[in-house]
C-alpha cells in the first residue's frame, strides 16, 4: 500500500511539473539588437600617428595577420572566410565607405570588434592600431585616385567607314535612303528661308 501511495505521488508531483511548464506565459521575442554606435569620445579621439610611410607599412603588416583574411587583401571585404562564410562586409577600398568615419571610430571598431568581427582588444599595442587605421585610409585614396581614370576615359566609340572604305553594297543602300528630317522641321515641310 505504502508502495502505491509512493508512486501515486511521484505521478501528481510530475503532472504537476509538467502543468507549471504549460502555463508560463511565452516569452516575447528578443527585439533586434541595436544599431552599432561608437561612443561618442572615441569617435572625437584623434589619430596621434601621422600616415608616414613606416606607419603605412606597419599598418600593412597587421592587416594582413587579422583583417585580410575576411576584408581582403585589397579591403573590398572579398577575403577567403568572408567568401566561404558568406558574411557580409563593407568594402573599405570604396571611399564611400569611410568618409562618414572618423579615425576615432575605426580605432573603436578594431580595438572593441564589431558583430561577428573579433576585437584586437589587448593583443596589440594601440599605436599598431591607428597604423591600420592609417592603412585602411589608403585603401579608400587607392580606390579613388582609381576612379578619376576611369571617368576621364573616353568610351571607344566606332568610327563610320568613310564613303572610300566602305564595302559597293554599303554605299548603294545609304544612296537609296530618303534624306532624314532636321529635328526642328515637320517630315514634309520646306526648310525657310
Amino acid at each position: 500500500m505504502s508502495k502505491t501511495l509512493l508512486l501515486l505521488a511521484a505521478l501528481l508531483l510530475g503532472a504537476f511539473i509538467v502543468s507549471a511548464q504549460d502555463s508560463k506565459p511565452a516569452t516575447p521575442p528578443q527585439a533586434s539588437a541595436p544599431l552599432f554606435s561608437v561612443p561618442v569620445e572615441a569617435a572625437r579621439k584623434e589619430n596621434p600617428v601621422k600616415p608616414t610611410p613606416e606607419s603605412l607599412a606597419r599598418g600593412k603588416r597587421q592587416y594582413g595577420y587579422d583583417c585580410a583574411m575576411c576584408h581582403g587583401k585589397d579591403g573590398a571585404g572579398k577575403g577567403d572566410v568572408a567568401v566561404d562564410m558568406k558574411l557580409p562586409m563593407h568594402d573599405d577600398s570604396n571611399p564611400a565607405t569611410l568618409k562618414d568615419r572618423t579615425d576615432g571610430e575605426l580605432f573603436y571598431i578594431i580595438k572593441n570588434g564589431k558583430d561577428q568581427m573579433p576585437p584586437e582588444g589587448n593583443r596589440v599595442k594601440d599605436e599598431n592600431i591607428w597604423d591600420m587605421v592609417n592603412y585602411l585610409r589608403s585603401l579608400a585614396r587607392k580606390g579613388d585616385a582609381a576612379k578619376p581614370a576611369e571617368e576621364k576615359a573616353p568610351e571607344a566609340k566606332p568610327e563610320e567607314p568613310k564613303p572610300a572604305e566602305q564595302k559597293p553594297e554599303e554605299q548603294k543602300s545609304q544612296q537609296q535612303k530618303p534624306a532624314e528630317p532636321k529635328p526642328d522641321q515637320a517630315p514634309n515641310s520646306q526648310p525657310r528661308d
